[in-house]
């Protein structure tokens, strides 16, 4: 297991590296373009391969990025639905020249239309992007808090779009916060064994790549995506404790995506903090 977090691209590229070092982060994610804008980024041929150089010489070989916050695969607008393919491949492209593992996204809302309006449209879209994108990248579906008509609030809806599709390059993250607010339980060992044992059934755990661990603000089926530090919310500290001493999370990397204690994002001491309980299961030698 690894204990990483989100971490600022701005230029140059490959300081994102280095500002992981700065808290002790092991693994990274990045957004590899401005998270609220269609505009692709700019990175030259140059700053991508000082970044793919620099992660390897400093050790850290698990690095994801995650799309713009507009990407809506369920829209029933052609044009937002195209731009949201379209910037799909432009990370996964992304990944390819920079060794990272794949794109982790939000895979939208369906604005009250329902899950079967607009599952098909979802698995062509998937198929659309990883045919146009580097074999060895990865699309990663992150869970919803299943606030408001969002998609992948449920397994059964992720399981559903991963067998659309039928391929081995979709994969799943999930995130503690949208899981606790999405009704599963995860703040006790007993909840989170059910709580993956449910995962399992209707996603499968060879589908688990990555983990977002956050706390949250707000209670349990709340719906409500509300990030906390570690320890700080509802899941607390026991419950973090517990799903680091799940064996299906064992080998798959923890990317904190946490408010920070000054308000500027993951940190030196959430990273400590989550480390600790790691070590403290066994999880972590």
């Amino acid at each position: 297991m690894k204990v990483g977090a989100h971490v600022s691209s701005s230029a140059p590229l490959h300081a994102c590296v280095d500002r992981a070092c700065e808290i002790g982060a092991e693994a990274i994610q990045i957004f590899a373009s401005g998270p609220q804008s269609w505009r692709p980024g700019t990175h030259t041929e140059e700053a991508l391969a000082r970044m793919k150089a620099h992660a390897e010489a400093c050790g850290i070989d698990t690095v994801f990025t995650h799309g713009v916050y507009l990407i809506n695969l369920a829209s029933a607008d052609e044009t937002l639905l195209n731009r949201s393919v379209g910037s799909l491949k432009q990370y996964l492209k992304f990944c390819g020249q920079t060794g990272a593992r794949g794109t982790v996204f939000h895979v939208g809302s369906h604005k009250g239309a329902g899950f079967e309006a607009v599952h098909a449209q979802i698995a062509r879209s998937v198929e659309n992007v990883l045919a146009a994108t580097p074999v060895d990248t990865w699309l990663i579906l992150e869970n919803s808090a299943a606030q408001g008509g969002t998609v992948g609030g449920s397994f059964a809806e992720l399981g559903a779009i991963i067998r659309a599709v039928g391929s081995e390059r979709v994969k799943v993250c999930l995130d503690t916060c949208h899981l606790y607010a999405a009704g599963y339980d995860i703040a006790t060992p007993e909840a989170v064994a059910r709580t993956m044992e449910q995962f399992d059934e209707q996603v499968g755990l060879d589908r688990l790549v990555a983990v977002h661990a956050n706390d949250s603000k707000a209670g349990l089926g709340s719906g409500l995506d509300r990030h906390e530090n570690i320890g700080e919310g509802q899941i607390g500290l026991e419950g973090f404790r517990a799903i680091a001493a799940h064996p299906a999370f064992r080998e798959v990397p923890f990317i904190l995506e946490v408010p920070g204690y000054e308000g500027k994002g993951p940190d030196k001491r959430n990273v400590e903090t989550l480390r600790t309980l790691c070590r403290e299961v066994g999880a972590l030698v």
